[in-house]
């Protein structure tokens, strides 16, 4: 498929420049620990030279630490392997590591293509992980592509054998979706994996076997979140087929006992209309009314064999989604990161940025604000270069933070105590 295609369909982002938040930075955990330099002289007692000195002797020491785990992708325990695993994923999913690992990219995808083949349950599904990070790290040009097309097979494969661990198909799942969405270049690699991800899910539908969803729930989530993050680059032609029939396998999930698999579908059926209000598709089949209703139903449960944190979730996001399929309203999310905010005004933006959350965990912050692949997808343009001072005037300390909540308490309590004040006026 073009990339001018998958571009259009990605559509421009909604990014405006905000003011900084109290939001959490993304966390960096293993390259700390690989750039824990000796320490020297105070910042007031070095100079400008000293310090590029020292932060060159950070890089190249998080560098040496970072090869060290890509070579014990080799070792022959599989408790070493699996802890290289996990440094590289804290690695890859906190910093933009693109120049460093475009030499090496060859190197860690037949080590990652091992442990997939080779490797057992968490050891496959750590590999899945690193290489979705991988590709995410090389972008959609020729370096992703290569990644994208080596493993493919293989992923299918795991994700396809019912013996396999459901974790490692999980991960397979995810990195199917995710993978093609950033790197498929030919149409023919979209439709195959919409198709796979899609017999991976789509039997519960058939009733052939209704308790699946309880059993699977973590896999069905991971192949319909991937299937549905696909729809959102399809072209407009096959797009069309999958309106005009595939998305009726969607209503029967809404049944499963699994909460998070029934927000999944509905969140996806809302998807689906919204696709079809792009391409000025009617969906009013004679099903949709009976699936109304069943929104509705979800909107208000009150069952108390549910979780109660389940309940509210489950509520929430079904009124939500009941909304815009009667009027066509979408409930507008704001994120923040550094200096800037971003706007998540449809479902198929909502729809990216989950995905990509999943994946990057605490680092999606990081990588909004440098990661030139996800600032494209989301329309932010080229990443912001901002001076040191700048950087620290946007930065509220600790002291002024306490400050600030001391007086927000305050001004609560004393709004609480006249209240109750009244209250005690009129006992």
């Amino acid at each position: 498929m073009p990339r001018s295609r998958r571009a259009a369909r990605r559509g421009p982002g909604s990014a405006r420049a905000g003011s900084p938040g109290s939001e959490e930075e993304a966390g960096s955990e293993v390259l700390s620990h690989c750039s824990s330099a000796s320490e020297g002289a105070s910042p007031a007692e070095e100079g400008p030279g000293s310090e590029a000195a020292s932060e060159q002797g950070q890089e190249e020491e998080a560098e040496d630490r970072l090869k060290e785990h890509m070579d014990n992708l080799l070792d022959k325990s599989a408790k070493t392997r699996q802890a290289a695993l996990q440094s590289l994923r804290l690695a890859l999913s906190s910093k933009t590591l693109s120049e460093f690992l475009l030499e090496r990219r060859l190197t860690l995808t037949d080590s990652l293509e091992k442990c997939l083949k080779k490797g057992k349950g968490d050891e496959q599904a750590l590999a899945g992980t690193v290489l979705t990070l991988l590709c995410l790290q090389m972008g959609s040009g020729p370096e992703g592509e290569e990644v994208f097309r080596s493993l493919k097979p293989l992923l299918v494969s795991v994700l396809t054998d019912s013996t396999a661990s459901p974790s490692a198909r999980q991960s397979c799942a995810m990195a199917l979706g995710m993978c093609c969405y950033i790197a498929a270049a030919d149409l023919e690699d979209l439709i195959s994996c919409l198709s796979c991800l899609e017999g991976v899910f789509s039997p519960p539908s058939t009733g052939e076997a209704g308790s699946a969803p309880a059993q699977h729930g973590p896999l069905h989530c991971s192949a319909l979140q991937s299937w549905s993050l696909l729809l959102t680059i399809c072209p407009p032609s096959h797009l069309r087929s999958i309106l005009d029939n595939r998305w009726l396998q969607l209503p029967p999930l809404l049944s499963s006992s699994s909460v998070a698999l029934r927000i999944l579908a509905g969140e996806t059926i809302a998807l689906v209309f919204e696709l079809a209000q792009d391409l000025e598709e009617d969906l009013c089949h004679q099903d949709t009314e009976l699936l109304c209703a069943q929104l509705k139903v979800l909107a208000t449960e009150s069952n108390k064999y549910r979780a109660k944190t389940d309940r509210r979730k489950q509520r929430s996001i079904f009124r939500d989604i009941l909304r815009f399929i009667e009027s066509g309203e979408y409930q507008e999310e704001t994120i923040r990161f550094g200096l800037e905010c971003m706007y998540l005004d449809s479902w198929a933006r909502q729809r990216t940025y989950q995905a990509f959350k999943e994946v990057l965990g605490s680092g999606i912050r990081h990588h909004l604000q440098n990661n030139e692949l996800l600032r494209e997808i989301f329309g932010l343009g080229p990443p912001l270069v901002l001076d040191a001072a700048a950087l620290k005037a946007s930065k509220v300390s600790r002291f002024e933070k306490h400050l600030y909540n001391s007086a927000a308490f305050k001004a609560r309590t004393k709004a609480r105590s006249r209240v109750r004040d009244k209250r005690a006026d009129v006992l």
